[in-house]
């Protein structure tokens, strides 16, 4: 659950860091997980200020660019090359100065540098809406109105809020806490119990007692006939609203908690389910048949339309809205596809409830919904609240959509009463473990809403409040007493904590053996082969990196004159000798030194630790059971991607680069650079040196960068997504020129929300490949955070990828 900690302090008048109020709402028991920035625009447009262009002139060199200077208020204008057709001098306009970095609204962020275009020096930037994640359009620059203040910094004009988000990791048994008033109440009462000062904090609600009806009538008459799923429901008509987008308060309040702006009277339904835990929904009123609302089980083998346009089958236990004929919404779960506000709504009824919360749990794994709505009905919410926050959504519609308030239709046969419980003072100290007060008993149970009764021989007659729906015996009141405490106040708690997760770093031998389990798993067989080796290797293959080789003295013979500068010609010599004694399927790995002259440093010769892996023949064993193939690029490739996922490094994909030992090859890259590993498959003219006349796969490892980034690494525990990701693979024909980094770049800049991966499985040259082709074979792994994808958006967005990379590279469709 998220929490908005500007949105909070609306109710609590806090001065407290967010990460300290974090911590007390963890020790409270509502545990912050995370504590994560936000800007209601990404990058909350920092190092971008108002600007009066001054001049502007025709540039010299190209006719749709512009020579400006633009005044920010600095000590001089500054000169920008402007390629924007509506520029012109006089103009108040958004500037991106040197050194500021702009989030657009599609592609990848870049940082604003002083360059040169076309021979013209340019010191930042005229920014157009989609370029700083303010809009769709790029028709021309932003230009602002005249009386905008020269050097305003752009954040103040557009009121850009920045906001911490409290990620809270809440348990099912509080439901009391599912709100920011609800989490609001525990802040405060662990406030004035904990830390000092804060005697006097209270909670302050949104007021309500301006609601006025200006309709004596409400003209949606209400049936509720299954009162067991519906104990209380609320309805009431606003006649007479301007359906509109919401103001930036709200839409900002909204963003900040992942739940997506629609308009303004749907966006204060939402706004008060954040805010008080109450949902809510708003219909269409015109669209209600008969002016008439009926709450009843739906009929065995009726089908409902939902607002996800997919037709449901329903069953006689699903509690249903409707109109005098039709269903309209399946109560505390799902709205229908045709009774919800428009943009041409002008009248709404408004609903407000309390459902059944095991009603709600069956209807909603029924049918495999799970929103906002049923989250918390299936929970239980405060059945005292549903008038006050239909008041209040009421009013903030009025407020944003205008319109008249009926009367509110208020329907509670069964009012359902408080809890009460008796907790005795000598069963609250046995259970904590410690003394507690007296006093501080009375204060903590004050500052939770409980109301005590009466003062009973040794304890207290409690009298629950319904929003705490878990507290129904002593120990429930006494675990609510202990958690606004303090878990750390109670003596001795400190022993009781130990580390589950040991954080002693692994030394080299655990890793290599760690990652020789994991290749053995695989299928592979060690190899240890000798670090002497033929100088002529090195002379033939690797004459072009320029590396000094270490030669022997006095050499036993030609065939170990000198130190091996590589895994590679042992490896193969290794195949081949397999080969030859009819073992054509081979999976090898090996760890071992490397060495060459030092030309530069003190010590005469370098030493290095490598890994190297082989591939050659059938992937794996025959079996009747399962298809068998030969070994791919795609092999080597998961074989080296599997050890750097093992130790947790992280890596860039690029071409192979420095070596003709491949036939075609990729490298990863850490993020600085430097060389990790390159893998592909061995050119065969290396291969004919050792008489090898089938594919063979390698892959180098530099395994001491491999050893001090897994020193330094830190695993990362995440957490699992809620909705399913979905891969696509797209085949394509490319110059050899293109590089597979070119292909992987382009795919991030066109799709940066749903694209959470980009891989490489195959690479081919040969036969049916155009010349001066290459095929690659890429997969792309979608998902989308707040919702399951479907057909639509997935061959959307995968069209858009084809047609970006056919027009930047002239990539080809394999068929």
């Amino acid at each position: 659950m998220n929490i908005s900690y500007n949105w909070l302090k609306q109710y609590l008048k806090l001065d407290i860091d967010v990460n300290e109020a974090a911590a007390l709402l963890t020790g409270s028991g509502l545990e912050v997980e995370k504590v994560i920035p936000f800007s209601s625009v990404e990058g909350g447009l920092e190092g971008l200020v108002i600007g009066e262009v001054l001049t502007k002139e025709k540039h010299p060199d190209a006719d749709r660019l512009s020579v400006t200077t633009v005044n920010v208020g600095g000590p001089e204008p500054l000169h920008i090359v402007c390629g924007a057709p509506n520029v012109a001098a006089g103009q108040k306009v958004v500037v991106a100065t040197v050194g500021a970095k702009l989030y657009p609204s599609e592609g990848e962020p870049f940082e604003i540098k002083k360059s040169k275009i076309r021979g013209a020096v340019s010191e930042g930037m005229i920014c157009a809406e989609d370029e700083i994640g303010l809009g769709e359009s790029h028709d021309g620059i932003m230009v602002l109105p005249a009386e905008v203040k020269v050097g305003t910094p752009a954040a103040d004009y557009f009121e850009i809020e920045n906001d911490f988000i409290l990620e809270i990791g809440l348990t099912p048994n509080r439901a009391d806490a599912m709100s920011h008033i609800g989490v609001a109440r525990d802040l405060r009462a662990v406030l004035r119990e904990v830390k000092g000062g804060y005697e006097d904090l209270k909670l302050e609600w949104p007021e309500v007692m301006a609601y006025s009806a200006d309709l004596k009538e409400n003209p949606i008459a209400i049936d509720v006939q299954d009162t067991e799923a519906a104990p209380r429901y609320v309805g009431l008509y606003i006649e007479g609203v301007e359906v509109k987008p919401s103001p930036a308060w709200l839409q900002n309040r909204l963003k900040a908690i992942g739940s997506r702006p629609i308009n303004n009277v749907v966006d204060v339904t939402n706004f008060v389910l954040h805010e008080m835990g109450q949902p809510l929904h708003a219909f269409d009123a015109d669209k209600i048949k008969d002016n008439k609302v009926v709450v009843r089980s739906a009929k065995a083998g009726e089908k409902f339309t939902t607002l996800d346009e997919v037709e449901r089958d329903l069953n006689e236990n699903d509690l249903m809205i409707c109109n005098a004929s039709d269903g309209m919404c399946i109560a505390g779960v799902f709205g229908g596809a045709n009774s919800g506000v428009t943009e041409g709504t002008k009248n709404v009824f408004l609903e407000s409830a309390y459902f059944n919360p095991v009603s709600i749990r069956k209807t909603a794994k029924r049918h495999g919904l799970n929103t906002d709505a049923s989250f918390r009905f299936e929970r239980g919410i405060d059945p005292e609240t549903v008038v006050l926050a239909a008041k209040r959504a009421a009013l903030l519609i009025q407020e944003l959509a205008g319109g008249k308030l009926s009367v509110i239709t208020d329907i509670y046969p069964n009012p359902i009463p408080h809890q009460k419980v008796e907790v005795k003072f000598e069963n609250i100290n046995k259970l904590i473990g410690q003394d507690i007060p007296q006093e501080t008993v009375l204060s903590i149970l004050d500052d939770l809403g409980i109301y005590v009764e009466k003062k009973i021989e040794g304890g207290l007659k409690l009298s629950v409040p319904s929003f705490k729906n878990d507290v129904t015996r002593e120990a429930d009141v006494i675990e609510e007493i202990l958690r606004v405490y303090g878990y750390d106040r109670i003596a001795g708690s400190g022993q009781l904590r130990v580390p589950l997760i040991s954080s002693d770093k692994k030394s080299p031998e655990q890793l290599r053996n760690l990652v020789s389990d994991a290749l053995t798993a695989q299928g592979f067989n060690e190899i240890m082969n000798n670090s002497l080796t033929k100088a002529a290797y090195m002379d033939k293959h690797f004459a072009e990196q320029g590396k000094a080789k270490v030669d022997i003295l006095n050499p036993l013979s030609t065939d170990l004159n000198a130190m091996r500068q590589t895994l590679l010609f042992g490896g193969l010599e290794s195949v081949s000798r397999n080969i030859r004694h009819q073992n054509a399927n081979c999976k090898f790995y090996e760890f071992g030194n490397l060495y060459e002259k030092n030309t530069q440093g003190e010590w005469p010769y370098n030493e290095y630790r490598s890994l190297a892996l082989f591939i050659t023949g059938r992937w794996q064993k025959e079996r009747w059971n399962a298809p068998t193939g030969n070994a791919t690029f795609h092999h080597i490739h998961g074989a080296v991607k599997s050890i750097l996922n093992r130790l947790g490094i992280e890596a860039q994909l690029h071409d192979v680069t420095g070596t003709k030992a491949y036939a075609y090859g990729m490298e990863f890259r850490t993020n600085d650079g430097k060389l990790l590993a390159n893998f592909g498959l061995v050119n065969s003219n290396v291969l004919e040196a050792f008489d090898i006349d089938q594919e063979v796969f390698y892959a180098d490892f530099d395994w001491d960068l491999v050893l001090k980034l897994s020193a330094l690494n830190e695993f990362e525990v995440k957490e699992l997504p809620k909705y399913p990701s979905v891969r696509r693979d797209l085949a394509l024909f490319v110059d050899k020129t293109v590089k597979y980094s070119q292909l992987e770049q382009l795919a991030y800049q066109t799709e940066r929300k749903l694209l959470k991966e980009v891989d490489l499985f195959d690479v081919y040259e040969g036969k049916g490949v155009p010349e001066g082709k290459r095929s690659y074979a890429l997969s792309f792994i979608l998902q989308d955070e707040n919702s399951t994808l479907n057909d639509k958006t997935i061959d959307k967005t995968m069209g858009r990828l084809q047609q970006r990379f056919e027009r930047e590279v002239g990539a080809q469709l394999r068929g």
